[in-house]
């Protein structure tokens, strides 16, 4: 299922991103698409003069192209791959490529890979608040291909907008063409909540029945909804492709902060797959609490969608 056409890989720092690379490869030659592969070092110290700093910037950034160039040499054959160097902050020339390249994934090492409970750092979160495309974030030593991929979506009970319908079904799509491409275990999870359970036990005549009812009312809207969900994944992947990955349903209530991160680590996924929430007419959005809150505790590889219209706060030329 051929989804993207020109790939963003950002070189990590650790020596040992071969696996990292072959992904990036193997899913530029899936989808017959362009790979660049950006390499952001840090400016030359301020107190050397201008030409020192010039000099000293030029060479590092030849080295570093000389090394990435010998590490995709193997793999020029299978795609159409370049290398471009560039001094400055990382997420910031990142963004830039993606604004000026149109770039639309991009496939980075995460920036706290020893951290045994929280894998992203401050640069990671600033690429994926600012990223208008998809971030695709990993862990050094990435697997060649995923066991299990997690895809969580967003449902209102009563009505989800236009753009978080869009989402969510991305979401669905990236996930189960994955899970296809790596023979890997497909599990849907949508988290939902009873927010009026409360007034019903404090105030209602039978405060048990009509909880229990209330709650069971809530439970299956958002049961229909991802049925709804899952018969347009149907739909577009065909019944054959469906049926071949089986993708389980999880629908647990409570707070998405706790249960996602929860399950993620229940299930041991390699990949979530998630969004950000959107609100239509807002440039630069932000991700909210619960996204962060998500992310801060996942220890696994994950993979951020942005919401339709998402325009990012960074510019092509200066911040």
């Amino acid at each position: 299922m051929k989804r993207f056409k020109n790939i963003l890989y950002v070189a990590g720092e650790s020596v040992a991103q071969n696996a990292a690379i072959e992904r990036a490869v193997e899913l530029a030659a899936n989808n017959q698409a362009t790979l660049t592969v950006i390499d952001v070092v840090p400016p030359a110290p301020e107190d050397l003069d201008r030409a020192a700093r010039a000099e000293a910037e030029a060479s590092w950034l030849a080295q570093r192209r000389s090394s990435l160039d010998s590490l995709l040499a193997p793999h020029k054959r299978r795609v159409n791959c370049q290398v471009v160097t560039v001094a400055g902050k990382r997420f910031l020339e990142v963004v830039r490529a993606v604004l000026r390249g149109g770039h639309d994934l991009v496939i980075t090492e995460a920036e706290n890979p020893d951290w045994s409970h929280r894998l992203f750092g401050s640069n990671d979160m600033h690429l994926l608040r600012k990223c208008p495309c998809p971030v695709w974030l990993t862990k050094p030593e990435e697997k060649p291909n995923y066991n299990c991929i997690v895809a969580a979506v967003d449902i209102d009970a009563w009505e989800s907008s236009a753009e978080q319908q869009a989402l969510n079904k991305e979401i669905l799509e990236l996930a189960s063409s994955l899970a296809v491409s790596d023979f890997a275990n497909l599990h849907l999870v949508h988290v939902w909540d009873a927010p009026a359970e409360w007034v019903f036990t404090a105030w209602a005549d039978n405060p048990e029945k009509t909880t229990s009812e209330y709650v069971e009312g809530m439970r299956s809207r958002h049961r229909r909804a991802m049925a709804q969900l899952q018969a347009h994944l149907r739909q577009h992947i065909g019944k054959d492709a469906y049926d071949y990955i089986a993708p389980q349903v999880h629908l647990p209530q409570g707070l998405p902060g706790v249960a996602i991160p929860a399950l993620a680590k229940q299930l041991k996924a390699d990949l979530v797959v998630m969004g950000t929430v959107g609100r239509s007419g807002i440039p630069g959005l932000l991700m909210g609490n619960t996204a962060e809150t998500i992310l801060d505790q996942l220890s696994c590889s994950v993979l951020v969608m942005k919401p339709p219209g998402f325009v990012s706060p960074v510019r092509s030329g200066v911040d």
